[in-house]
């Protein structure tokens, strides 16, 4: 996993609420302003944060040095 620990903009730990938001929004299929507004994130740019995060450590593994 390789989400910031905290916000880019205002320095709040985003990345602790990464795997419950994560489960409930893609594998429960819940509505991701409801799970925002339930985990706490109130601020627009820690929102972005989670939202916006896309995992690339499974293809970047592939370009390991040998």
């Amino acid at each position: 996993m390789m989400i910031p620990i905290r916000c880019f903009s205002c320095g709040q730990v985003v990345a602790d609420k990464w795997e419950e938001y994560n489960n409930r929004v893609n594998v429960n299929h819940e509505d991701s302003e409801k799970v925002l507004k339930d985990l706490g994130v109130k601020r627009y740019c820690c929102r972005r944060m989670l939202v916006s995060h896309v995992e690339l450590i499974d293809e970047i593994i592939n370009y390991s040095r040998k």
